[in-house]
């Protein structure tokens, strides 16, 4: 009988992940499947891809590790492998020229020539290990903007305070880590950014502050077309609701106000520009944000990915595009990232179930 109780402890996983997907609700046409399995997966970045297939790269948060996901000319994922482990909080990555870097709290570490050494990693190169040591909203995402500059935000060390730069600020450098400097300010904890096709503006998710109520604030999604705004923390939250603490020493109307209001403690962390052509052409350049979900509200929201559509710069609309992780008071996900890959597909990393899964439209 020991075999028979083996075979069944590793199917039953997959048959469990399969059935648990079947919750998940989106629009008509669309499917969902799993992808890959990646331990606390977190923020995804894509590297070198062609005919023949591509890597993506995943990092973790509580895992302290990075994974590259093998896919092939399908898009259909093959080997994962750990190229890094034993890192802080490496949740942010970015792929330029081949190679890799790594947000891991106080560091940015490179990877050089990654794509063709999965298998014998590289040793890391240290670009920068003068950001701030705090693991309070010390976790990254990272990217690299338009202007060829890497973006790393900084959170501020505690749910509320008047900390100082760097904190509570998204700063910009070179790829080498040099001529580093901050682009916006009063951002309080920042998990998710991207770029607009249409017009190159920053957006960006931000967390608001706890401890106020179930239903205040709303997080906030955020829009920087230029240097040098502020965006309100710790004085003023969603544009209009003053702090109770800090909120006598600035007005609100002294800051820039969120694009668009989001739930209030859904905690949007990655979010993404939708720029494929698999879904129907009103979900182009469209906003897919990643709700990884409440943690302190009488009765939990979040847990999905929500869909907030963008018009002539402006956010128009917010929306439910996928839920399901939440089944009453009980999550069994927690989405963290989404990426569309080269298809057109989303990818949706969920660092609860440590799992990636894959959304597509019209597939049979």
């Amino acid at each position: 009988m020991r075999p028979l109780i083996i075979l069944t402890l590793l199917i039953c996983p997959a048959l469990a992940a399969a059935q648990t997907l079947d919750n998940i609700k989106l629009p008509p046409g669309f499917s969902i499947e799993p992808w890959a399995k990646v331990d606390n997966a977190r923020q995804m970045a894509l590297g070198g891809n062609d005919a023949k297939g591509g890597v993506l790269y995943v990092g973790s948060r509580g895992a302290g590790k990075v994974h590259a996901v093998r896919f092939d000319a399908a898009y259909r994922a093959g080997a994962v492998t750990r190229i890094a482990d034993g890192l802080d909080m490496p949740s942010g990555l970015a792929w330029k020229n081949g190679s890799l870097y790594v947000g891991a709290v106080n560091r940015i570490l490179r990877y050089d020539d990654i794509d063709r050494r999965l298998d014998k990693p590289p040793a890391p190169v240290v670009v920068t290990q003068s950001l701030p040591r705090e693991t309070h909203h010390g976790w990254k995402f990272i990217a690299f903007g338009p202007d060829g500059k890497l973006y790393v935000p900084v959170g501020a060390p505690c749910n509320i305070c008047e900390p100082g730069e760097p904190y509570a600020a998204m700063l910009r450098m070179n790829a080498d880590g040099s001529g580093r400097e901050v682009f916006a300010r009063g951002i309080r904890n920042s998990v998710g950014f991207d770029w607009s096709p249409v017009d190159g503006a920053l957006w960006f998710t931000d967390n608001g502050r706890d401890l106020l109520g179930d239903d205040v604030p709303p997080d906030e999604l955020n829009r920087a077309p230029r240097a040098g705004m502020h965006f309100g923390y710790p004085y003023c939250h969603a544009g209009e609701i003053a702090d109770p603490e800090y909120g006598a020493r600035r007005k609100c109307a002294d800051f820039e106000p969120p694009a668009q209001k989001l739930g209030p403690h859904v905690a949007g962390l990655g979010m993404r520009f939708y720029t494929g052509t698999m879904f129907p052409a009103e979900y182009r350049n469209q906003i897919f944000i990643a709700e990884h979900g409440s943690w302190n509200r009488s009765k939990k929201i979040g847990y999905r990915i929500s869909l907030v559509r963008v018009k002539d710069g402006r956010a128009v609309s917010y929306e439910t595009f996928a839920s399901g992780w939440l089944q009453g008071e009980s999550a069994w996900g927690r989405p963290a990232d989404v990426l569309v890959l080269p298809d057109g597909s989303l990818l949706v990393a969920d660092d609860q179930a440590g799992a990636i899964y894959r959304i597509r439209y019209g597939a049979r």
